[in-house]
């Protein structure tokens, strides 16, 4: 049995994370914290016989845990996994892990000489969109992938209350790391290094075409170089719908995802699935945390690693796309 906190229990934490660990009977949430007060009584309605603590410190001197689940704004994570691993806790955090490359550094050499596991939610592998298109990938359904196009439209960011109570956590760039590109980027990154590997380069375009009053990007344009082809990523919250599409052209054949529908297209003809909910159908993805979580177990329990690697590559390509994009969207090496 793992006993485990929360950091955080904001609307991820209570409609995402907690019904998730509550379909197990391995892990028992034992314990929180949050800034705000308020989301005390939330938290006991739905954990009635588990403790409130007033602070992190206070949390983690006064229970016996196994590991802690961050749900905060991302600025406060590194410090925050700093804090879980020095009292010998594993941790399961919220994308982003972090908001900057050298912090990322920072905790995958804390993780390796604490000997605990870090994991990032990277939830959007388990919708079972992505997991039909990991299928038909890791199957040899197209062959290497050629070229991946990926869009995400957004009509605004999605809501997330301050940690002071202000305003949404999202658009404000001290606490958010940067916009749409680190919020939904983060996402198009680890799926696009699951399908393709890790990308050898990128160059990105950075904008404000709606919202002007931010300060932040709004849009993104993203141009990658993969191991075996190019990808192109776009992303707004400047859009007219909320939707998603991905485009994989392979070697032998072509994957096409838009909203809840996958298609297989080759040379024997077409093939479709219908795999809800959609990529764009709410933020707390209850169901896609479950898998989440048994990942995380199965770390914990094997002493591996989790997903720490593919975190870091995340935090390095955001680096690289805003520095691209703060050089007029230079292209930009990994090796560089």
């Amino acid at each position: 049995m793992l006993r485990g906190a929360f950091i955080g229990f904001g609307n991820v934490a209570a409609n995402g994370h907690l019904p998730g660990w509550q379909s197990r009977n391995d892990v028992r949430i034992v314990a929180a914290t949050d800034v705000l007060l308020a989301r005390r009584h939330a938290f006991f309605q739905a954990c009635p016989e588990a403790r409130w603590y007033q602070s992190v410190d206070d949390l983690l001197s006064g229970e016996t845990l196994d590991f802690v689940d961050i749900c905060t704004p991302p600025s406060s994570h590194a410090a925050l996994i700093k804090q879980a691993l020095q009292a010998g806790l594993h941790v399961i955090c919220e994308k982003p892990l972090v908001t900057r490359l050298a912090d990322a550094q920072f905790v995958a050499e804390a993780s390796a000489r604490a000997g605990r596991v870090v994991y990032t939610v990277h939830n959007w592998l388990k919708a079972p969109i992505c997991l039909k298109i990991s299928a038909l990938i890791a199957d040899g359904a197209i062959g290497a992938a050629r070229a991946i196009r990926w869009r995400a439209l957004r009509t605004q960011p999605a809501i997330a209350v301050a940690p002071d109570g202000g305003i949404n956590w999202r658009i404000d760039p001290t606490l958010a790391g940067g916009g749409i590109l680190i919020d939904h980027g983060w996402h198009a990154f680890y799926c696009i290094a699951c399908w393709a590997g890790s990308p050898r380069a990128i160059a990105a375009v950075l904008e404000k075409r709606c919202f002007h009053e931010w300060p932040l990007e709004d849009t993104a344009t993203v141009a990658l170089d993969l191991m075996s082809g190019t990808g192109h990523i776009y992303l707004t919250w400047a859009g007219g719908e909320r939707s998603n599409s991905i485009e994989i052209e392979g070697e032998r054949g072509r994957i096409n995802a838009i909203n809840e529908r996958v298609v297989l297209t080759t040379n024997s003809g077409e093939r479709h699935w219908s795999c809800p909910p959609s990529l764009s159908e709410g933020s707390h993805h209850q169901d896609w945390f479950v898998a989440v979580a048994e990942d995380f177990r199965a770390a914990v329990t094997a002493g591996k690693n989790g997903n720490l690697e593919q975190a870091v590559l995340c935090a390095r390509l955001i680096d690289l796309a805003q520095r691209s994009s703060a050089a007029g969207g230079a292209r930009l090496s990994l090796g560089d």
